[in-house]
């Protein structure tokens, strides 16, 4: 790994909104942009822009199923910390537990509009 990519990389760890989405991404195996928008209360171009620069930074991954754009992280990604001490960090957090409790809520009150069956 390079230094830049390993710049590239703490860049994207930077922006507090980049770290919530990681975070809920850690406890679940995957969440379309829509999840993310409901759940962090943010807009979808919003939500889209941060995921696009964590995929370039090359830790997460997306797949479309029919219109809806679902990411998860990269397995075995070279990122210079590992994402089970971002998880311990992230989940000792304020906002990211409020994040998770809203997480939990949303998936039990609501049925996902991109679930496909």
């Amino acid at each position: 790994m390079t230094l830049d990519r390993t710049a590239q990389i703490f860049k994207a760890l930077s922006e507090p909104l980049r770290l919530r989405i990681l975070h809920l991404l850690l406890l679940r195996d995957s969440l379309c942009v829509c999840d993310l928008v409901t759940v962090l209360e943010q807009g979808q171009s919003t939500i889209s822009r941060h995921l696009t620069y964590l995929k370039n930074a090359g830790l997460v991954k997306s797949w479309r199923e029919g219109t809806w754009m679902h990411y998860e992280l990269v397995n075995n990604t070279p990122a210079p910390l590992s994402f089970e001490t971002l998880k311990n960090h992230l989940t000792q957090l304020p906002e990211c537990e409020t994040d998770f409790a809203a997480l939990q809520e949303y998936e039990k009150n609501q049925p996902r509009c991109c679930q496909i069956d």
